[in-house]
């Protein structure tokens, strides 16, 4: 079963090998940044910067009052994403060391791996990193527009990239980190939904 829905029938490691393999010190220093920029240890300037974005699109309008519509769509975002932070971290912390894979640098022939930043060995699936990545753009995706939506993408898809690049996991642990943590931004938003329909 791990042979398809992990590897990919080898698919995961050659893909790995390919994305690690492309190397220059500039690049290394992209990526570098690309994993920082990622790391959940900044979520309280995302969240911040979100509120002051969310308080000042509301002051901008020159209202003393606003529609549940307005509000709805201005403050679910910083709810949704408040909430799948606490609910991603928590699945995180459990299924980590539940599963326990190895990393590349311990799953892979010593000298087969480029290491940039710290090695790290346990606790590969799934990527927190680019876990992270997606449910900060998928929780403010509805206030985003155009462009926006295509810097949100392109900042996912690198923060996923950087992982591998770096030597710190596979592709199949950053499409987990994807795939589990939309799944988790949606059904907050469908949950928060549902309790504001009620009221």
């Amino acid at each position: 079963m791990k042979g398809v829905v992990y590897d990919w029938f080898g698919l995961n490691v050659w893909l790995f090998h390919f994305i690690n393999n492309i190397r220059s010190e500039f690049l290394d220093k992209v990526m570098l940044l690309g994993t920082a920029l990622g790391s959940h240890v900044h979520f309280d300037i995302y969240i911040i910067l979100l509120i002051v974005i969310v308080f000042y699109n509301l002051a901008k309008q020159n209202t003393h009052s606003f529609s549940k519509k307005e509000i709805y769509f201005w403050v679910t975002p910083v709810v949704v994403l408040g909430v799948s932070y606490l609910l991603d971290g928590l699945f995180l912390e459990i299924i980590k060391p539940l599963l326990d894979f190895p990393r590349p640098p311990l799953a892979l022939p010593i000298g087969t791996v480029n290491i940039v930043g710290i090695a790290e060995y346990h606790h590969s699936f799934p990527s927190g990193h680019s876990s992270f990545a997606m449910m900060l753009v998928a929780s403010i995706w509805p206030l985003l527009f155009g462009w926006q939506r295509w810097i949100g993408v392109f900042f996912v898809v690198w923060v996923g990239i950087s992982r591998v690049s770096v030597g710190a996991h596979f592709p199949a642990d950053v499409i987990g980190g994807f795939i589990t943590s939309f799944l988790i931004v949606i059904l907050v938003r469908a949950i928060l939904k549902k309790l504001l329909q009620d009221n």
